[in-house]
Parts: structure tokens; C-alpha cells; sequence
């Protein structure tokens, strides 16, 4: 019997990374520090503490929904976003990134219109999409993109 190599998932409560067996991620899993669920279905509110440990240190892609709360089209995409979270994990992590809040994050990838969505995948950016989308473009969009195995 062959095991896949363990991957790196990052905690969405503390931010903790926990190994996990790839084959296994679909069943959900704990985190190995604070107990918390490893997916929980909703994108992860990301700030200036969690933002580096999600982006770069996990083997998981990361894919980020930049926006402000004043922004009508990113409170029209946010239902469709937290959604697709749902559809998207455990294969990739979703998470949230205030603009308002957490200016220096959005400063350093250059946001210049929102909502925009990033995907990172081991600190680097390999796609970006401005603009509101429905669920299901969401989720297209965002599997359609070529990210490495890890």
C-alpha cells in the first residue's frame, strides 16, 4: 500500500500548520494545536497575522477575495464567494482580505480595483481576477487555473 506524502494545511483558527495525508483532507480533520476544524466551508478572514502562514507556508492553494465593506459589487460577490468555498475545499483554502483594514496587505499585491481575486500558491501569485462573479465562475475560474503540485 503506497501513501501519498503528507501536505501542509494551515489552521483557519490559529494558523497552526498541521500535516495531513493528501488522501485524507476530504474527511475534514482537526487542527493538531487548537482542535479546531481544518474546513469549515467559509473563507478564512485573513489579516497581517495569518496572511503570510496561509499563503506561503501551505501546500494548499490560496485563494483570496480582496475587497472593502463600502464596495457594492464585493458585498454582491460575498455570498457567491463563501459559497464557492464549499465547493473548493479541501483542494484549495479560501480566504478574505479587507482592503480598509489591512492596507499594507493590499498595497504589497497592488490591488487597484475590487473586488479582485488572487491565487497564490506557495507565496507567489499565479492568477488574478478582477471583477464580481457568480458562484459557479467563481469555482471555474478558479479550477481552471494551472497551479504546480506540491
Amino acid at each position: 500500500m503506497t501513501q501519498s506524502a503528507p501536505v501542509i494545511v494551515i489552521c483557519p483558527n490559529c494558523a497552526a500548520a498541521n500535516r495531513a495525508p493528501r488522501e485524507k483532507l476530504s474527511a475534514g480533520g482537526k487542527c493538531g494545536r487548537c482542535g479546531h476544524g481544518l474546513f469549515g466551508g467559509e473563507p478564512v478572514t485573513l489579516t497581517s497575522a495569518n496572511f503570510d502562514a496561509h499563503a506561503s507556508r501551505s501546500d494548499l492553494p490560496l485563494l483570496v477575495d480582496f475587497w472593502a465593506s463600502w464596495c457594492g459589487p464585493c458585498r454582491q460577490m460575498s455570498p457567491a464567494f463563501s459559497a464557492a468555498a464549499r465547493n473548493l475545499e479541501p483542494a484549495m483554502r479560501l480566504g478574505k482580505v479587507d482592503t480598509e483594514a489591512e492596507q499594507m496587505i493590499a498595497g504589497r499585491y497592488d490591488i487597484r480595483s475590487i473586488p479582485t481575486m488572487i491565487l497564490f500558491f506557495k507565496g507567489r501569485e499565479i492568477a488574478r481576477q478582477s471583477g464580481a462573479m457568480p458562484q459557479q465562475a467563481i469555482v471555474a475560474w478558479a479550477r481552471a487555473q494551472q497551479v504546480p503540485a506540491a
